[in-house]
């Protein structure tokens, strides 16, 4: 079943002269800016721009943790990053609990997940939700909520990750359900690998006895996989949005 949401998505903005673009990569370019509201061009890019000096700060610190330089991360993978910053809208899921645009209130499901269980791909991402609620991630003891709170990022590992740190940092499970009569809004921008990087181990995986995997959402495994993240990014934007990956690699 489809997931229950809407977006706007943007990437980094990149102009026709950048390598990456004369490249002609997916997801790389200047963004299509919608022309209402105004101003949204030059704070979409401001808080991206802020964003993702906040991933690099916690990439550093994961770095220290796994006794690599501090600037490991940078200089193998994101000295030019993969940026995607994403506005979500997630309607209610219950009906009654107020006005949906477009939908049929009455034909809403209290069991449908405005977007089930995934991992994201990438390195890390740095969630902003306002205080509608409904974020659930999955640890140990199971499924956990993560409320809202004022001023503060909620950051999820991605799949690189943890094929990099051999499972010391494993990927997050979550999921959201919006039960609030509101329209639900989150803001997470995602801080990955270079579309050309080849994603390998770090130098931390290996050195000690390996982590036992548990069982992922998907029944697939991240340490069994290997090539460049844009190959990655690409299988998993094709099961998502098949058209799309018909527009951006035509012919592929």
């Amino acid at each position: 079943m489809p997931d229950l949401k809407e977006g706007l998505y943007f990437g980094e903005e990149l102009g026709e002269d950048d390598p990456r673009v004369r490249a002609a990569l997916p997801l790389h370019g200047p963004n299509l800016f919608p022309a209402r509201p105004p101003g949204l061009r030059d704070a979409v890019l401001e808080y991206m721009s802020a964003v993702t000096d906040v991933g690099h700060a916690l990439l550093r610190g994961i770095s220290l943790t796994l006794g690599l330089d501090e600037r490991w991360f940078d200089e193998h993978l994101t000295a030019s990053p993969t940026v995607l910053f994403r506005i979500f809208r997630y309607p209610p899921t219950g009906a009654g609990t107020g006005h949906v645009s477009q939908l049929d209130v009455s034909q809403l499901d209290v069991s449908r997940w405005s977007v089930g269980e995934h991992t994201d791909y990438g390195l890390l991402t740095i969630l902003a939700q306002d205080a509608s609620g409904g974020l659930e991630v999955h640890g140990r003891d199971g499924w956990i909520a993560v409320p809202p709170i004022a001023g503060s990022f909620v950051v999820n590992l991605g799949d690189m990750l943890e094929r990099m740190t051999g499972g010391r940092y494993r990927s997050t499970p979550h999921r959201v359900r919006n039960t609030s009569a509101s329209d639900r809004i989150s803001f997470p921008l995602f801080l990955d690998p270079a579309w050309d990087a080849e994603v390998l181990p770090a130098p931390c995986a290996g050195t000690d006895t390996e982590l036992p995997e548990t069982e992922r959402w998907d029944g697939l495994s991240v340490h069994d996989w290997s090539g460049t993240y844009g190959d990655y990014l690409l299988a998993k934007v094709s099961k998502v949005f098949p058209a799309l990956l018909d527009d951006v690699m035509p012919g592929g």
